[in-house]
């Protein structure tokens, strides 16, 4: 673990303001894999318990037991796009029904991960033709396949990151892309922009 990990895993958020008790605990997980035949996998895994005991659909689910458990693994190619999905349901509420919907999750196949991944998603699983849990995780994975398929892509001089203009640390007019990703950069030359205008006006 090298030592901004360790770093950040040492800031916590601040003391709560007030006593508390736990409630619910939802773990997500999202792990990516090269294959041996040029694609990748990305699989994610949700998880959540509860801290007691509780009554569902007429059945007791112990305290730690899983009250939602499901995975979803999606294989892409270079270019993000889903070429198969498969998804389970190991744990839900209600036995029998929960689970059925599962296969529906292949129809991800043929979307591609990025911009409109999210709406595309939402589409295609209102809530009468999905799994909450199952969704919200498909959304999820798309940020956990991107980051899968980076470490491949961006030794590509050719290929442009896919976190470009993703976020305010990544837009292609800032500083950040200006000094690490000058090939995309589309921001004002040095010497131009509000801070040079003001002096040659000053």
């Amino acid at each position: 673990m090298n030592t901004l990990i360790r770093k950040c895993l040492r800031m916590p958020l601040p003391p709560p303001e007030r006593p508390r008790e736990p409630l619910q605990k939802r773990q997500i997980r999202i792990e990516g894999f090269r294959r041996d035949d040029g694609l990748w996998d990305v699989e994610g895994h949700l998880l959540d318990t509860l801290p007691e005991d509780v009554q569902v659909a007429g059945q007791w689910r112990r305290a730690g037991e899983a009250m939602h458990a499901m995975s979803l693994r999606l294989t892409v190619d270079r270019q993000a796009q889903i070429l198969a999905a498969s998804a389970v349901s190991d744990a839900h509420p209600f036995g029998g029904v929960c689970g059925t919907i599962a296969p529906a999750y292949e129809r991800l196949v043929g979307l591609k991960v990025g911009p409109g991944y999210r709406r595309r998603v939402q589409e295609l699983f209102p809530a009468s033709g999905g799994c909450t849990h199952l969704s919200e995780l498909a959304i999820a994975m798309g940020t956990g396949v991107l980051q899968t398929l980076a470490r491949t892509l961006m030794r590509d001089p050719d290929v442009r990151p896919f976190s470009l203009d993703g976020c305010h640390a990544l837009m292609t007019d800032g500083p950040v892309v200006r000094e690490f990703h000058p090939r995309w950069y589309r921001g004002p030359a040095d010497g131009e922009g509000a801070g040079a205008a003001g002096r040659r006006t000053g």
